[in-house]
This record gives C-alpha cells, structure tokens and sequence, in this order.
C-alpha cells in the first residue's frame, strides 16, 4: 500500500475571486441554461455551433461577466462552484453525487480540523467536499483499490485546488488491510463495506461517526445487520435523499418536470466505548424479520464451526474478520 509524499502547507490555492486568469476553469451558460466548462489558455478558443470564443476574451474579466461568441451569442461566465464541477470533471467511477456529498458532510458532522478515512476515492467528487470541511489543520486519508481511479481522483482533486492539498493523504490499497488508529470519522463508498467494519472498529474513535454509502437494498440491509450483530455501535440509521427544483414565475409555481431522485442509501451509526453494547431497541416487529434473523444466526454458527482454529471469523455471515 503505497501513499502519496507529505504535502507542504503552503501549498498553491486556486482564486475563487477576483479577474479571471489563465488555468482558471469558467462555466460558460448559454441562453437555454446549458453549461459548458473550460480552463482559460492564452491564445486558446472554445468552439461551438453557435460561434468561438476567444479564451484571451475572459481572461481579465470579473466573475460574473457575460461574453458573445462569434455568432452573436451571449453567454454568462461564473466560476463552477463545487456542485458544478463535481458534475463536468473527468471521471473513472460514478461520482458521489452533490446531494449525497451535502448529507454526508452534514450528518457525518465532518469538522474543521478532523481525522477523517475516506474508502473508496472513486474520481474524487467526495475527496473535495470532505477536504473543504476538514480544512488545511484536518487530515483525510483516501483509499482506492484501482490505480486508474486513484490517477483520476488526484489530477481532479489538485485542478480544484490549484494543487496539492495539505490535508490530503491518498493511498493505493486495500482499506481493509489498513492498520490505523484514531480517526473521528470514516465513511465507506466499496462494494461491501461490511468487509472493513474489522478495520473501522480498530481505527475509529469512541463516539466516532461511520457513514456508508451503498447503491442497492441488498447492500443496505446487510451492512445494517452486521452493525447490529457485531455489537458496539449505536441503531444504524438508512435513508436516502431526493431533491426537486421548483418552477417559479409568476403566478406559476409547481414542481420541475424533473428531479434527482434515487442515487443510493446512506447509513450511518456511532461507535460505541469498548465492551459497551448499546440497549435494544425497541421496534415494531417486521413480518418475517424474526426468521431472517434466526437465519443469518444459523449461517454464522455453521461458518464459524468449518473454519480453521484461531481464525477470527466475526464478520457477518460467518465472512473472516478484517
């Protein structure tokens, strides 16, 4: 497993005001609301059906400014916020979308100066929402088991940044294999984050944050079950986030035809001091969900019986503990 160098404190930061200037990337709209991203070149031209314009043209300009194409085009040139760019940079992998990223952030209480495990960079859109929270006094540790997304997710999250962030530590690896400790918080983006809950217990603080981000119901059921089997967390708690813009003009005012809607679940719990078990929970019984438990139970004991003495054999469904 392999990491990148230490970064120096001053590292370069990016203008997020002021003229614009060569290596800056402007969002140019067009006059139906589409969205066109470049980075200003000198002597440089962004083309389109509707006319060039010349990148020498923006440069020297305020935020804010509106230019015309060739063609006789007016477009409107603001600098991407993050929520923009995170939706027109390169990718490898999905990207963790806006919404997700706010309620990540938000639910995960991810603070200025927090040590913060990142599983799974993917292209990065999550790395500069959780950098922007902890800050330049924070850590976040990023983990990629593709060398392909980690080479993504770094060239994304340093042209955000205008460079190397001082907080940002990415690792090439298995995060499951990581022998760390001390992180207040850590969020899980893998296929099956309930392969690391080994290495989150080890590694996560006492009233520590985990948040997990999964895209299926068969994902989200059984990282919930093994949180509950594995004892010393909090009641994990699943939802999902739907946004819907709103037409207003007028007296006009309905919801979009359009919305983002599923994108994945996210749960999170807290980690609990050792040897503590939290209090059942009261709840509801679920059809069925007695017997789904008696199941899993079974599956476990049998796995545990057939594996080879002095394994630790505590993960859920009897997988081999991380």
């Amino acid at each position: 497993m392999t990491a990148q160098p230490d970064i120096a404190v001053d590292a370069p930061q990016p203008a997020h005001r002021g003229p614009f200037r060569p290596g800056d990337r402007v969002q140019l709209t067009d006059p139906k609301g589409r969205a066109h991203t470049v980075v200003l070149e000198p002597g440089r031209a962004y083309h389109t059906h509707r006319g060039a314009l010349e990148h020498d043209a923006l440069i020297g300009l305020p935020d804010g400014s509106v230019v015309t194409s060739s063609g006789g085009t007016a477009y409107l040139a603001l600098r991407p916020l993050l929520s923009d760019y995170v939706l027109s940079m390169p990718r490898g992998a999905q990207v963790i979308y806006p919404k997700d990223a706010a309620q990540i952030v938000a639910m995960g209480d991810v603070f200025p100066g927090a040590r913060v495990l990142e599983a799974g960079a993917g292209s990065g859109a999550l790395t500069c929402s959780l950098l922007r929270a902890v800050g330049a006094s924070g850590e976040l540790h990023s983990y990629e088991l593709r060398e392909d997304f980690a080479a993504i997710a770094r060239r994304n999250v340093e042209a955000f940044f205008g460079g190397p962030h001082p907080a940002w530590r990415l690792h090439h690896g298995d995060v499951t294999q990581a022998e760390v400790t001390g992180f207040d918080r850590i969020i899980l983006d893998m296929l099956t984050p309930w392969d690391a809950l080994g290495m989150v217990e080890r590694a996560l603080v006492p009233g520590g944050v985990l948040i997990g981000y999964v895209a299926t119901t068969p994902q989200l059921s059984e990282l919930v079950e093994a949180l509950r089997e594995r004892g010393g967390w909090t009641e994990p708690r699943a939802w999902e986030s739907l946004v819907r813009d709103w037409h207003a003009e007028g007296l006009a005012v309905r919801p979009d035809h359009r919305m983002i809607a599923h994108t994945a679940f996210l749960v999170s719990a807290r980690r609990l001091a050792p040897g503590v078990t939290a209090p059942p929970r009261r709840r509801k019984p679920s059809k069925g969900a007695e017997a789904y438990a008696q199941r899993r139970a079974a599956a476990a004991a049998a796995a545990r019986g057939g594996d080879d003495a002095g394994r630790d054999t505590d993960g859920p469904l009897g997988r081999p503990g991380v």
